[in-house]
């Protein structure tokens, strides 16, 4: 979620959101709404149809098995390969099943069949002809595996097993609408196309990345226990090819602008720098710079839009509001770029780390997680991520690919209001492996530095209100988190750790989905001062935590790092949540000194904390008017302070070198 703070101040607005039912989408350029198919279009049970038989073939044997036999009896029943359901669901659901609940994009079950409805504007060809069932295919595929299987809509979208036999059924009828064979007898490479067409998507390079990335899965194989404890494997075949995915063949289509890696073919979508009213102040969405040129690119920050994607795409677009590089849809992976990296969007809600950051937009719904942050969404930001790290030399770690969520308040009273996005269900285990830079031990193994790696599918967390309402704090849906808790003692009964910044009165954190106040999520490292047991006391926000991390299923491992304490004789230091310049280095300067308050939390003596930077600049970037000509404008101030970046709390915070030692 992207929040404007620049060094002026501005307005702030949330991304707002339309949603129709429980979990709803726009897509493309198609208004749609999930819902049942209409009455004419379902299809009911026949007997003796393929899909009993699919569903008789499952065979018994042990229950954490029972996904692997069912994609076995279906690959047998339809004569499509065993790797190639496997790869396709790999990437539509990474195997999961929720149930009867769909997916951002109407999808269902492991093979994601879809059943959405067109929802027409009134009578939209005037002759009264128009249906709500009309369509594309690929809108609602489970009535298309009905007609295959005989099974029941109800069925194919409730149930794992009828799932999967439903998606067999509909890539093999696409397999053979292509003319091509099925049976034990084709090839793997000879389903490229059905795969192909099996994305539902109406652009033919999505399409293409969509395939090309089941084929990759297929060719180094995959394998993974589900969050309802399903172990499912996909053998490797390192020899399997795919066609590459190229872009536009247009150069023209291909806008000068595009950052981004061949293979996802993105678009440019630009956000808009405009004079919006009378005052030279009144502009958006971003400003004009030039980094890497006087300033450097050390973040990138993960975002969710809280958002439809076309509501994401209206609000990029709009020069009142906020602007940030680049979106990725949910439903495939496609990605739109709306800014060049030289120029600084307002997004983070922080303006040196504005400054020094690019910002990326995930359709999404934190408080929802997995049912939007799809396979297909992390492949695709993972890819541009290592494309934008390599480019732009930013570390691949848990301290500089951050969440939203771990952008520090500038001051005190910024600190309540910073976004908690993209939440507690986004995967940073998963998405680090896709990163290249696993998330894994590192150190000793009784070493006093520790990374936070709780395993996210088996760490089901506590989490309550995701209906968005305070007042009930209702407990979320089961899902994976990617935090543990810290308590105040070495016990589960324990009162939660208190974030003074978020709770002034002193009261412990709470389990609201939206306060991470005592979570310490993937990736993060801690320094251990005592174990008690199953217990480890670190220090956090100025104070001693208990994290639970039993042998059984550990949830830190050992680490590597160098270690920030307060300077000798200094009963506490101060913390910062921006890395700004000495008021001297404003001298000679049209620029207002830039004041660094420090925020409601200290380092006191004898507490160590991990280092996460020693190489922060401390500038200024001052851009306050629509102007790019005036000298007085688009000014870098740089200081000779220093600072170092800390783990310190859920958010990454700053200290002057000056104040600290360095172990």
């Amino acid at each position: 979620m992207p929040i404007r703070t620049p060094g002026s101040g501005a307005s702030r607005r949330r991304i707002t959101s339309w949603v129709a039912g429980a979990s709803a989408l726009t897509l493309s350029a198609v208004g749609l709404a999930l819902g049942a198919i209409p009455t004419q279009a379902t299809t009911t049970a026949r007997p003796d149809s393929s899909g009993r038989a699919c569903l008789a073939a499952i065979g018994s044997g042990p229950t954490a098995q029972a996904r692997q036999r069912a994609f076995d009896a279906a690959a047998r029943t339809y004569g499509v390969p065993t790797s190639v359901l496997l790869g396709v669901s790999y990437l539509e659901s990474r195997w999961d099943d929720h149930g009867a609940s769909p997916s951002t994009s109407g999808g269902y079950g492991p093979m994601h069949l879809t059943n959405v409805a067109v929802e027409p504007a009134g009578d939209a060809k005037g002759d009264g002809s128009f249906r709500a069932s009309d369509g594309p295919v690929s809108l609602h595929t489970a009535n298309q595996a009905s007609d295959l299987t005989g099974l029941s809509v109800a069925r194919l979208t409730s149930d794992d097993a009828a799932n999967i036999c439903g998606g067999a059924a509909v890539l093999a009828a696409q397999q053979r609408q292509l003319d091509r064979s099925t049976g034990s007898a084709t090839t793997t490479k000879s389903w490229y196309g059905a795969v192909r067409q099996y994305s539902g998507s109406a652009d033919k390079i999505d399409a293409s990345v969509f395939a090309h990335r089941v084929f990759h899965s297929i060719r180094t194989g995959e394998s993974r226990t589900t969050a309802d404890g399903q172990r499912l494997r996909l053998a490797a075949q390192p020899g399997l090819s795919a066609p590459a995915v190229t872009g536009p063949a247009d150069p023209a289509a291909a806008n000068a602008h595009i950052d981004c890696p061949k293979s996802l073919a993105c678009e440019w979508i630009p956000a808009p720098y405009e004079q919006t009213g009378p005052n030279p102040g009144d502009y958006g969405n971003h400003d004009i710079a030039d980094r890497e040129r006087n300033l450097t690119i050390d973040y990138i920050i993960i975002h969710d839009t809280e958002a439809s994607w076309d509501t994401t795409l209206q609000l990029v677009q709009d020069p009142t509001y906020l602007g940030w590089n680049y979106s990725i849809r949910s439903s495939d992976g496609h990605v739109a770029q709306h800014m060049d990296a030289k120029d600084i969007g307002f997004q983070a809600g922080n303006w040196y780390v504005n400054m020094h950051s690019i910002g990326i937009e995930h359709e999404g719904f934190a408080a929802q997680g997995a049912s939007w942050y799809t396979e297909s969404l992390y492949r695709s930001s993972a890819e541009l991520v290592r494309y934008l790290a390599k480019k732009y030399s930013v570390k691949l770690d848990r301290a500089h690919i951050i969440g939203h969520d771990q952008v520090p308040g500038i001051t005190p009273a910024n600190v309540p209001g910073m976004h908690w996005d993209p939440g507690p269900y986004w995967n940073w285990e998963h998405y680090f492996s896709l990163l290249h830079a696993p998330i894994k031990a590192q150190g000793p193994k009784h070493s006093d530095v520790v990374t936070v790696k709780p395993g996210f599918d088996s760490n089901p967390q506590t989490v309550t209100g995701c209906d968005d309402d305070p007042n009930t704090a209702d407990t979320c849906p089961t899902q994976g988190t990617n935090f543990v808790y810290l308590h105040q003692a070495p016990s589960e009964s324990a009162p939660l750790v208190t974030d003074v910044g978020l709770h002034a009165n002193g009261s412990p954190s709470t389990t609201f989905v939206s306060d991470h106040g005592a979570r310490v999520a993937a990736g993060q490292k801690l320094v251990v001062d005592e174990r008690q047991g199953e217990w480890l006391k670190v220090w956090y926000l100025g104070a001693p935590g208990w994290l639970h991390s039993p042998p059984h299923h550990p949830t830190v491992v050992p680490a590597k790092g160098r270690t920030v304490t307060a300077k000798p004789g200094a009963a506490e230091v101060p913390v910062y949540g921006r890395a700004y310049p000495e008021a001297s280095a404003y001298d000679g300067t049209p620029v207002p000194v830039q004041s660094v308050v420090p925020l409601q939390y200290t380092i006191k003596a004898g507490q160590k904390y991990v280092l996460a930077d020693d190489t922060i600049d401390t500038n200024y970037y001052y851009s306050t008017i629509f102007d790019t000509s005036d000298p007085n404008n688009h000014i870098v101030v740089n200081g000779q302070d220093k600072y170092d970046e800390i783990w310190f709390g859920h958010r990454m915070f700053f200290v002057r070198a000056a104040d600290v030692s360095v172990h």
